[in-house]
């Protein structure tokens, strides 16, 4: 009997909160797992490690040139793309222009070179997720860059799902656009939140893990919701 070919996920981002709460859900699937992030995470199969820069270009070529060298001429079956942050200013702050710099970066940035792995290493028929924000798809007067970065994000989701966009066949593009996600440092600096309303990282993990083996995709440049309330997750498209 032949070998069953292992499943191949990469999660770019895979050492935030998100990301390794990903990389333990598939890892737990005994999926084959790649974390792309600044440091490594011990959880992953193979991890590679970004070098800091200010130039997109050096950086990108840096992730491709190992992603490619990683791979060789095998496919995935995933690629999240979960890393992000969030700063705050309004059009005056003093720090206008570093924070919308930094998620420019942490943003932009990845969620294109996520893009371009994905025209390159993913199988027909993939995922490829990206990770936009409710609050970008409106006015953002207290957060610039977040809502800049963010509302890029949406765009470039909806544009992989046209026609000539490079991805490869009955591939989905999908971004995720929670409102709050339950994540440590969200519990550090909102201690009197509404903990119910934020949604699980666990719900998201699994909604991933069920998009990649058929459960209920949507279709690809969907722009998905999460809204939760009293501890219950609704994924609605906008």
């Amino acid at each position: 009997m032949a070998a069953v070919e292992a499943h191949r996920v990469i999660v770019y981002g895979g050492k935030g909160a998100l990301g390794a709460k990903c990389v333990q859900y598939f890892t737990s699937k005994n999926w084959w797992v790649a974390c792309i992030d600044l440091a490594a995470n011990e959880e992953a199969s193979v991890n590679i490690l970004v070098k800091p820069t200010d130039s997109f270009t050096e950086q990108a070529e840096q992730v491709t040139m190992e992603v490619s060298s990683m791979l060789g001429d095998q496919k995935v079956d995933a690629i999240l793309c979960v890393a992000g942050g969030w700063a705050g200013g309004s059009a005056k702050a003093k720090a206008l222009y570093k924070n919308s710099d930094l998620m420019w970066k942490q943003s932009v940035w990845t969620s294109t070179i996520s893009s371009h792995l994905a025209t390159k290493h993913l199988r027909e028929g993939g995922l490829l997720t990206l990770s936009g924000a409710y609050a970008a798809l409106t006015g953002t007067p207290g957060m610039l860059g977040y809502g800049m970065a963010k509302a890029a994000v949406h765009q470039l989701c909806q544009s992989l799902a046209g026609p000539n966009s490079g991805l490869p066949q009955n591939t989905a593009a999908i971004a995720v656009l929670p409102i709050t996600l339950d994540t440590p440092m969200n519990r550090k600096f909102m201690p009197d939140a509404d903990i119910s309303s934020w949604t699980p990282l666990e719900y998201v993990a699994e909604m991933f893990y069920g998009w990649c083996t058929g459960e209920e995709r949507p279709v690809s440049g969907t722009l998905l919701q999460l809204m939760t309330s009293q501890g219950q997750t609704q994924a609605t498209p906008c």
